[in-house]
């Protein structure tokens, strides 16, 4: 789960550093159909679910338990 969180904290960053270039992905325009607040919060929503993905999926561990 670190892996796809990470990639979604990832992808929100690089959205919203994109909008002050003004440019949008063509696979997120659709968000800015509500308005830019929701877009916004649609790009941040992004940022937080990655964020708690990549908490929640913990620390590996590199033992192995053979028997």
């Amino acid at each position: 789960m670190r892996k796809i969180g990470s990639y979604l904290m990832i992808l929100g960053a690089i959205t919203i550093v994109m909008r002050f270039a003004n440019y949008v992905p063509r696979i997120l325009t659709w968000i800015y159909n509500w308005g830019e607040n929701t877009a916004w919060g649609i790009k941040i929503g992004i940022v937080v679910v990655g964020a708690i993905l990549y908490f929640a999926g913990g620390k590996k561990s590199n033992t192995s338990t053979e028997a």
